[in-house]
């Protein structure tokens, strides 16, 4: 079985503030060491579980921050940016499952390390009826493909999150959030023990893959109308409020591709 697991940074266990997944600060250079040992953490588990092709996509910032060298050989990197399917590179049929490792909760949750949705100047992501944050964006999109994502790690509000969603998901919580710079973290070996077994037991989950009927209605609440200045320049965009852009298409990767093409216009726009 081909498996695709995305590694985000803010739910690695000791990560608690930004300056730990920022390139340029002096912390962010162990945080990215720890951030390469969860993902080999998954990859000995789904190898254990049976997997027969594992690819690793960076999916934090600018996407290169796991360390190659340190990575397990047994895995294929992905690594840079920009790609069009961005935290989920990689994804395609010939995939039997995805991990989420190191995820975070969506903008807006209480005790939640480092929430947000893709940017800082996000508040909401809407796909029809239902509110998401970077879980259910990429849970839509293996959706799409009939992939079912079997594995979410990161503090325990996401791992609350992905259960409300996906149902009976595995999840580990490597930590507790206290606020959105705080947290109790489980130390980086307990950790990572805990990631390599469920990703051992997520290989014969069950799970249903997230799959939205469409049309398919993306809808970004956006921090500032300046932000949905930007984004409102994709064409066939509506624009129902001053902060909010809405845009409608047949099927999710094409929604995600202009997920991500509002977000990137939205962070150019500034003042």
């Amino acid at each position: 079985m081909r498996v695709l697991i995305s590694v985000d940074m803010e739910g690695i266990s000791g990560v608690a503030v930004g300056n730990h997944t920022s390139p340029g600060h002096a912390e962010y250079q162990r945080f990215r060491k720890l951030m390469t040992a969860e993902a080999n953490a998954a990859i000995k588990g789904a190898i254990a579980g049976g997997a027969t092709d594992v690819i690793v996509n960076d999916s934090h910032a600018g996407m290169d921050n796991i360390l190659i060298e340190e990575l397990d050989p047994a895995a294929k990197l992905i690594s840079g940016s920009p790609k069009p399917f961005g935290m989920m590179q990689g994804i395609d049929p010939s995939a039997g499952a995805v991990f989420l490792i190191g995820y975070h909760a969506r903008s807006g949750t209480a005790a939640a390390v480092l929430e947000h949705t893709w940017s800082g100047s996000i508040i909401d992501v809407g796909l029809n009826d239902l509110i998401v944050g970077e879980v259910g964006l990429n849970a839509a999109l293996a959706g799409a493909y009939g992939v079912p994502v079997v594995l979410v790690t990161g503090d325990r509000a996401v791992t609350e999150e992905a259960q409300a969603l996906l149902g009976e998901v595995e999840t580990v919580a490597t930590k507790e959030g206290i606020t959105r710079t705080a947290a109790v973290c489980l130390h980086p070996t307990v950790a990572r023990g805990l990631i390599r077994e469920a990703a051992q037991r997520a290989m014969t989950q069950q799970t249903a893959p997230l799959i939205l009927a469409p049309p398919i209605t993306l809808r970004i609440t956006f921090q500032r109308a300046l932000n949905a200045d930007g984004a409102a320049m994709i064409p066939g965009s509506r624009r129902p409020d001053g902060r909010t852009v809405e845009w409608t298409g047949d099927d999710m990767p094409s929604v995600y591709k202009v997920f991500g093409a509002m977000a990137a216009l939205a962070q150019t726009a500034t003042s």
